[in-house]
C-alpha cells in the first residue's frame, strides 16, 4: 500500500465499475429542438399517490409539451425499506388514469420505454458507483468507516456543546484518514459508506434564481453527505444529480420542501463538472382548516389521496382544470374566452405560479366539475356514469345498462342547449339526481310532496285530472306544451302570467309557476329538476299518468 493515490483507493473499493465515458457517450445529449424542455416525475413508491404528486406531474408534463419536449417518470427507489407492495403499479395507473402518461420512463412495475433508462433507480446501481468511484479518484469523496454508535456520539457532542448537528469539518472524522488507512480498512473487511468531501463553507452564501420562487438565498453546503450507502445504492441527493444529468433533464419541477437542499444539489453538479437544470418549487396545496391554512394531510384529508377523486367519481377534465386553475391565476379567463378548448392549448407559465401554497377548495373543485359534465355529450354522461357505477354501485349500473337507450335520453334533457343543466358535479350524484326518471328508484324515495304554495288537496288533484284529461299531448312541441298549463293555470282561477299575478296578488290564489310546481312534484317529488317539458317527454304518458295516480293517493 506504499504511494496510493486516490485512483488506486477508488479501484480497490469499486474495482468493476465502468468508466464514466461509457455512460456519457451511452446517454447523448438529447435531439431536441431548441428551447424543448425535459421534465421528470421522480416519486418514491412508498405509498399512495397524493394530489400534490399529480399536481408535480401535470405540470411537468404541461410545460414539456408545450415546448415539444419530454416529460419521463423515473422511479426512486433507493430507499427499499420503505417501499409499499404495488407502489409503483399504483403511480403508473394514477397518472393513466388522469392522462399524465410519460414519454418516457416506467410503464408498469418491470417495463419501461425510453433510451435513457433504466428509469427505475436501483437497477442504476452500476452507473452510480461508477460517477462515485470518479468522485473518488478526483479527491472529491471518500469513504466512511462510522458505525452508527459513532455517528450518535458525535451528535450527542454536538447537542451538549449548542452546536449545528452534522458529518462536517473537525467532526467529519473519516475526512482526515490517509489514502493508505482508508485502504488498510477496507482490505481488513471494515463496512463502510461513500461520502462528498465538501468544498462548501458554512459563513458563505450561495444564491441561486429558482424559476418560480424567484432569488434565493442559502449559506452553503458543508456537510460530508453520504452519496453512496452501505448497500451499495445512492442517496436521493447523488442519484438525482447523475440521473438529472444523464437523462438530460432541463426543468425539475418538485415541491418546494426540497428548497434547502438546493446548495447541496448545485454543489453536487459543480464537483461532477456537469450543468445543473434549472429548479422550480412548488408550493403545497394547501387546505382552510377554521380559518387556519395548513398542508393537505395524507392522515387527515381523504381529498389527499389520487384515488378518491376516482372513488368519488370526480371527471379527471375537472381535476385537472381545477389543478390548472390553482397553478396560474390567468387559467381562469382564459377558460372563460375559450370555454371549448382543450387545456393543451393554455400556456403554462412556471413563473407565475404561486410562490405560498395555493388553497385546495373542494367546493370550487365540484363546481368547475358542474361545468366540464355540463358540456359532455349524452353518450359520454352515460358511458362515465356507467364506468363509475360498475365499480362503486351494482343497482345503477344495472339500470343503466339494462335501459341503455332511455338512458341516453334521461342524459340528454337539457344537454346541448345554450345554458345546460348543471344538476352532476360528479357522477356519484348521478343516482340521486335521476333516480325520480326510473320507477325503480322513484318506488324507493319515502320523500314526502311538498306543493309549495298551492296546498288545496283538492285544487291538486282537480289540476292533475285536467292536465291528463284536457291538456297533454305527447306531440305539442315545448311553446304548445307551456301555453296549455297557461290555459290550465286560467281554467283553475290561477294567474297565467307571473307579472299578472305580481300586480294583482289579492285576486289570484297563485300563478302559473305554482301550477307547473304541482305538476313537477307529482312527477319527481322535487320543486327543483331540469327542464319539466324535456322529462315528459321521455318519461311518456303511461308514466306520467301513474305518477299522478301516486300523486292522487298521497293526498288522501
Amino acid at each position: 500500500m506504499v504511494n496510493m493515490d486516490y485512483k488506486d483507493l477508488a479501484n480497490l473499493i469499486f474495482p468493476n465499475s465502468k468508466e464514466i465515458s461509457y455512460y456519457e457517450e451511452k446517454y447523448p445529449r438529447r435531439d431536441l429542438k431548441e428551447g424543448a424542455i425535459v421534465t421528470r416525475y421522480a416519486p418514491s413508491p412508498t405509498g399512495f399517490m397524493h394530489i400534490g404528486g399529480l399536481y408535480q406531474a401535470l405540470i411537468a408534463k404541461k410545460v414539456a409539451n408545450q415546448t415539444e419536449g419530454v416529460f419521463f417518470l423515473r422511479i426512486e427507489d433507493t430507499d427499499q425499506k420503505r417501499e409499499v407492495e404495488n407502489g409503483i403499479k399504483g403511480i403508473v395507473e394514477s397518472l393513466k388514469d388522469f392522462d399524465i402518461e410519460p414519454d418516457e420512463g416506467m410503464t408498469s412495475e418491470t417495463e419501461e420505454k425510453g433510451e435513457y433508462g433504466p428509469y427505475k433507480q436501483s437497477l442504476r446501481k452500476e452507473i452510480y458507483q461508477a460517477y462515485a468511484k470518479y468522485l473518488i479518484e478526483q479527491g472529491k469523496a471518500y469513504p466512511c468507516f462510522c458505525s452508527q454508535e459513532e455517528l450518535n456520539q458525535i451528535r450527542e457532542k454536538q447537542e451538549a456543546a449548542k452546536i449545528r448537528p452534522g458529518y462536517y469539518g473537525i467532526w467529519a472524522k473519516c475526512r482526515g484518514l490517509t489514502v493508505e488507512e482508508m485502504a488498510k480498512k477496507i482490505e481488513s473487511g471494515e463496512d463502510c459508506i461513500i461520502r462528498l468531501k465538501s468544498p462548501g463553507r458554512e459563513d458563505r452564501k450561495i444564491k441561486h434564481k429558482d424559476v418560480i420562487k424567484g432569488n434565493v438565498e442559502f449559506p452553503e453546503n458543508d456537510q460530508d453527505v453520504v452519496i453512496i450507502k452501505a448497500d451499495g445504492l445512492p442517496t436521493y441527493h447523488f442519484a438525482h444529480a447523475v440521473d438529472d444529468h444523464l437523462m438530460h433533464t432541463t426543468h425539475v419541477i418538485r415541491g418546494d420542501e426540497w428548497l434547502s437542499s438546493v446548495p447541496l444539489h448545485l454543489q453536487l453538479f459543480q464537483v461532477l463538472g456537469f450543468k445543473a437544470p434549472k429548479y422550480a418549487h412548488i408550493a403545497p396545496i394547501m387546505k382552510n382548516d377554521d380559518g387556519n391554512k395548513r398542508k393537505l394531510s395524507k392522515r387527515k384529508d381523504p381529498e389527499a389521496a389520487v384515488s378518491y377523486y376516482a372513488e368519488q367519481g370526480i371527471p379527471k377534465e375537472a381535476v385537472k382544470e381545477y389543478l390548472l386553475n390553482i397553478a396560474n391565476s390567468t387559467f381562469e379567463n382564459w377558460r372563460r374566452a375559450n370555454p371549448y378548448k382543450g387545456i393543451e392549448e393554455f400556456d403554462l407559465q412556471l413563473n407565475k405560479m404561486s410562490v405560498s401554497g395555493a388553497l385546495f377548495d373542494m367546493v370550487k373543485l365540484l363546481d368547475v366539475s358542474k361545468i366540464v359534465i355540463s358540456k359532455m355529450s349524452a353518450d359520454d354522461v352515460y358511458s362515465s356514469s356507467l364506468d363509475w357505477a360498475k365499480k362503486q354501485d351494482e343497482e345503477l349500473a344495472n339500470l343503466l345498462e339494462n335501459q341503455k337507450e332511455y338512458s341516453l335520453k334521461v342524459f340528454g334533457i337539457e344537454r346541448g342547449n345554450k345554458k345546460p343543466r348543471k344538476d352532476i358535479s360528479k357522477w356519484s350524484d348521478v343516482k340521486e339526481n335521476i333516480s325520480y326518471m326510473y320507477d325503480e328508484l322513484f318506488e324507493k324515495d319515502n320523500s314526502e310532496y311538498q306543493y309549495q304554495v298551492i296546498n288545496d288537496k283538492d285544487d291538486i288533484r282537480r289540476i292533475l285530472d285536467l292536465y291528463i284529461s284536457k291538456y297533454y299531448n305527447s306531440e305539442d312541441d315545448k311553446q304548445t306544451w307551456f301555453d296549455k298549463i297557461k290555459e290550465l293555470a286560467g281554467e283553475m282561477g290561477y294567474a297565467k302570467e307571473v307579472k299578472e299575478f305580481k300586480a294583482n296578488p289579492g285576486v289570484y290564489k297563485a300563478h302559473v309557476g305554482d301550477v307547473s310546481t304541482v305538476l313537477r312534484v307529482a312527477l319527481t317529488k322535487r320543486t327543483n329538476t331540469p327542464d319539466m317539458y324535456e322529462i315528459m317527454q321521455v318519461l311518456g304518458k303511461d308514466v306520467i299518468e301513474s305518477r299522478f295516480e301516486i300523486a292522487k293517493e298521497n293526498l288522501k
